[in-house]
């Protein structure tokens, strides 16, 4: 009896032992996975964060090499083409007045729009760039002023004899000269200043059935005519130049009226916007979109629209704080030149153009496009820009050398656009036939 009494004691101290035990396992397991949980949290953090660290840092200094690489890459490249221009030279041939100087009876001839034949031929004259021996010589210019025989009807310049003159010019050189002959013209330079260059016809459809000259098909045609897609019209090797506007009107302009000065007129045109769209030659003028801004924005006290000439319309544009530049017979305008010179956002409205000298004008920084298409929404666009990045757009608008790259001189300054030109044709020294014969030996 004594014994059984005492084996239930044992039994029972048995099951709080084995109970005890279990109990203290399961806390042990617990504590276990507690541990090897806060353990995989602190790795998985860890990684984490030094990942992140790695990934930005590692983009970090991708991105600083990148504009590093970029900004080595564009200074070379810019460094390169001036030492190229430096070296460069250029023959200007001395051909009879009745080619050139002749025209300038007439004091239009050196001023309108299609002056630039004039200001480069001048600047080229008075340039370091200049050459006396042909042999010395990279590129040749050809000095023929074919816009300033002016309309006794309109006034407007007259090209009609555009082909001749210059085809007869092309003849004398060839004949006088080696140098014509012994590359048939490839180093040759000429000015096309009109609605559609080497063409020479103001009407799109006749210049394209007339196409470029072909004793011009492989010279160097310096235009005001350029699209970024084929025309028959740019169908040769070429540079997209600003039309002529008198640095000295510009100047005159700027003296009375300061770039950041006031500007009360929101959006300024004034030119030829005619009320029915198809003009007295049967062909409806500026693809209609001049005559659609005139019936959409004629009533709109936020457009200061002008169908008439005023000698003092730089005034107006120095006034203004968005300028429209739609197309005319061509897509180019000479608004596009005297709005930037002026400080008036420029609002380009013609599909495909192709502006001059983009490597020194941003031209997507200091002006607004806006497709023929979309000139119902115009006002709605321009509010959006005054409401948003303006004060940015007109920042880099003032850069005095947007306006120094576009305007033509007397004598050549470094940056304006007779040095533009030059630079340029310093990026075509493989038409050279000095440098050729120079790289062959």
């Amino acid at each position: 009896m004594a014994e059984s009494k005492a084996f239930p004691r044992r039994r029972g101290f048995y099951v709080k032992m084995k109970l005890s035990h279990h109990k203290n396992g399961r806390a042990q397991e617990k504590s276990f996975f507690i541990r090897y949980y806060k353990w995989v949290l602190w790795v998985s953090l860890s990684l984490y964060f030094f990942t992140s660290y790695y990934i930005s840092h590692s983009h970090k200094s991708h991105g600083t090499a990148a504009r590093m690489t970029k900004t080595h890459v564009s200074r070379a490249l810019v460094e390169s083409s001036n030492g190229q221009l430096k070296e460069m030279r250029v023959f200007v041939y001395d051909l009879p007045p009745k080619y050139n100087v002749e025209w300038l009876s007439n004091e239009r001839c050196s001023n309108h729009l299609f002056a630039s034949e004039v200001a480069i031929h001048r600047a080229l004259l008075n340039s370091d760039y200049r050459t006396f021996d042909p042999l010395e010589a990279d590129f040749f210019f050809v000095p023929v002023y074919v816009s300033c025989n002016f309309s006794t009807i309109n006034g407007f310049p007259a090209i009609g004899h555009a082909r001749s003159l210059i085809a007869s010019a092309v003849a004398l050189i060839s004949s006088h000269y080696p140098f014509w002959n012994r590359t048939n013209g490839s180093d040759h330079v000429f000015v096309a200043s009109h609605d559609f260059a080497s063409c020479f016809h103001t009407m799109e459809d006749v210049a394209i059935a007339d196409g470029v000259p072909l004793f011009l098909k492989n010279s160097i045609i310096l235009q005001t005519f350029g699209v970024n897609f084929k025309h028959p019209c740019q169908d040769v090797e070429h540079i997209v130049i600003p039309p002529y506007i008198s640095p000295d009107s510009v100047q005159d302009t700027l003296m009375k009226s300061p770039v950041t000065g006031r500007r009360d007129i929101f959006a300024f045109f004034r030119g030829k916007m005619e009320v029915n769209p198809k003009n007295v030659s049967g062909r409806f003028y500026s693809k209609k979109v001049r005559t659609m801004i005139w019936r959409k924005f004629n009533t709109d006290r936020r457009f200061y629209l002008q169908r008439h000439r005023f000698a003092g319309y730089q005034s107006e544009i120095v006034r203004s704080v968005f300028c429209l530049c739609p197309l005319g017979w061509a897509p180019w305008s000479p608004r596009l030149v005297e709005s930037i010179a002026l400080g008036c956002v420029p609002v380009i409205i013609a599909d495909g153009i192709r502006l001059p000298f983009p490597s020194a004008v941003n031209w997507p920084e200091i002006s607004i496009t806006v497709a023929e298409k979309d000139i119902g929404k115009l006002r709605t666009i321009l509010e959006h820009v005054a409401a948003s990045n303006l004060t940015t757009i007109q920042k880099n608008l003032w850069d005095p050398r947007n306006r120094r790259a576009l305007l033509f001189h007397n004598q050549v300054q470094e940056g304006d656009a007779t040095w533009q030109v030059l630079r340029a044709l310093s990026e075509k020294l493989d038409r050279s036939y000095r440098r050729s014969r120079i790289s062959k030996q």
